[in-house]
């Protein structure tokens, strides 16, 4: 009797496994759910196992290692900053807006992805859409050359960078969903004898909040892009400026 309720239940427990089907899709998904949830800078694939209700060595049967894995995870919040983006391409510089703002709330709700995109190039097509809509949205404000080219590097280390860094400052100081956080934590207390302009501006540096400063650095690319597409206008042969 004992041996048979034993088989029984082994068989029990097969029939449970048989149900979870892992594929990449599926992996990728609770991945996310997982980021978003534990708030965390890393992602375990033991727990991440647990949440998909197999065995986590299952998960590199689909992914030969974590940093593919990462990747993978990395692209699909490419690919959601991207589908986030509405404007007309005629209007480049509220779609470089909107992928910037897109890409910033994505990576603050899963640390963990964001904290890769400063070491990680993806390859996938979330990472190559990004790329070519910031490649055509400086060619739509003037640009040619190796000035799109520089423009769009500016802006892609600066939105990468910044928001990587400002998901994990969040998830640090506990503040992953608050749509803001200071940029300084605490008062900035300096002897005004020795550090005068800090002291005279003590007020003003407290106030500074990540997300301003975020979107104040795409501005300064957008402004970039559009004095240097100026000067390319007033310089070439035929143009209405010259």
């Amino acid at each position: 009797m004992t041996s048979t309720t034993g088989a029984a239940a082994a068989a029990a427990a097969t029939r449970g496994a048989a149900k979870v089907r892992l594929d990449r899709e599926s992996i990728v998904a609770a991945g996310l759910d997982l980021a978003a949830s534990t708030g965390a800078t890393s992602i375990s694939v033991r727990e991440l196992g647990t949440r998909l209700g197999a065995d986590p060595t299952a998960i590199y049967r689909h992914f030969r290692n974590k940093e593919a894995l990462m990747q993978a995870l990395l692209d699909e919040l490419n690919a959601r900053a991207v589908a986030a983006v509405s404007a007309d391409p005629a209007d480049w510089r509220s779609r470089l807006r909107q992928l910037s703002a897109a890409t910033l709330d994505l990576f603050t709700a899963h640390p963990a992805i964001a904290v890769e995109a400063v070491v990680l190039t993806t390859h996938g097509p979330g990472e190559l859409d990004a790329v070519e809509l910031m490649l055509d949205a400086f060619a739509h404000a003037g640009l040619t050359d190796d000035e799109l080219v520089r423009h769009y590097a500016l802006l892609a280390s600066n939105v990468l960078a910044t928001a990587a860094g400002i998901a994990r400052s969040r998830s640090e100081r506990g503040t992953t969903d608050d749509g803001r956080s200071p940029w300084f934590d605490g008062p900035i207390l300096a002897d005004p004898r020795t550090h005068p302009r800090i002291a005279e501006l003590g007020v003003e540096l407290a106030g500074l909040e990540d997300r301003d400063l975020f979107l104040l650095g795409v501005e300064a690319v957008i402004a970039s892009a559009e004095r240097t597409a100026e000067g390319v206008a007033i310089t070439t042969p035929g143009s209405a400026s010259a």
